[in-house]
């Protein structure tokens, strides 16, 4: 398998969950500046939509939306536990969560990366991502990860989006119970692997 990524971007969930589930995999880092890999290459004829993470079966099929890709990989190992089976009312609730943080969580990201966002928008852009982080904040109260005892493709991808926070003038200092969570996370050796691979770690 092939991921396409770039440092730091929402990409970095499903890399994490590679590492989780010990899968052999190689890594291709795209500008999403320039929309160019390192060689030159101009990533929309591999990829039209332009956007990380894109992954490459060996089998030559394609996956381009995060939720789903994490998914998929959490299949190829049901034995790691990264997701409830398929079928099963806690899939369900994995897929509640993967499409909270997508709608609510990451998109709500958007304007503040966006340069073109007019400044006098961006303090309500904050308050409502704040907004959510504050629930979840609230359900991780009795609860090691998102899905309870069990760290799951979700925690990859919430632990993704909120590390944007200091990127952006998002303070969730406040936000105890994932403070609390996000050094739990950055604990795993996986996580840990993931981010050094992508520079992020020393």
């Amino acid at each position: 398998m092939k991921l396409y990524y770039s440092p730091g971007a929402c990409s970095l969930s499903p890399h994490i969950v590679l590492h989780e589930a010990d899968l052999q995999h190689e890594t291709v880092m795209v500008s999403t500046k320039s929309h160019k890999l390192q060689d030159g290459t101009d990533y929309y004829g591999i990829n039209p939509l332009g956007y990380v993470p894109f992954l490459v079966l060996d089998n030559g099929d394609t996956l381009h939306e995060g939720p789903a890709i994490v998914q998929y990989l959490a299949d190829l190992v049901p034995e790691k536990n990264l997701a409830p089976a398929n079928g099963t009312v806690a899939r369900y609730h994995l897929q509640e969560w993967l499409n909270f943080i997508s709608t609510e969580v990451h998109k709500g990201f958007g304007p503040l990366f966006n340069p073109a966002t007019p400044e006098d928008y961006k303090p309500m852009a904050r308050a409502s991502v704040l907004k959510r982080l504050a629930w979840v904040n609230e359900q991780l109260a009795n609860k090691t990860y998102l899905m309870g005892d069990q760290f799951t493709v979700a925690d990859a991808y919430f632990f993704t989006v909120t590390g944007w926070a200091q990127f952006v003038g998002l303070d969730i200092s406040e936000l105890q119970h994932i403070q609390a969570y996000r050094e739990r996370i950055l604990a795993r050796p996986a996580v840990q692997a993931a981010m050094k691979a992508e520079g992020l770690l020393k």
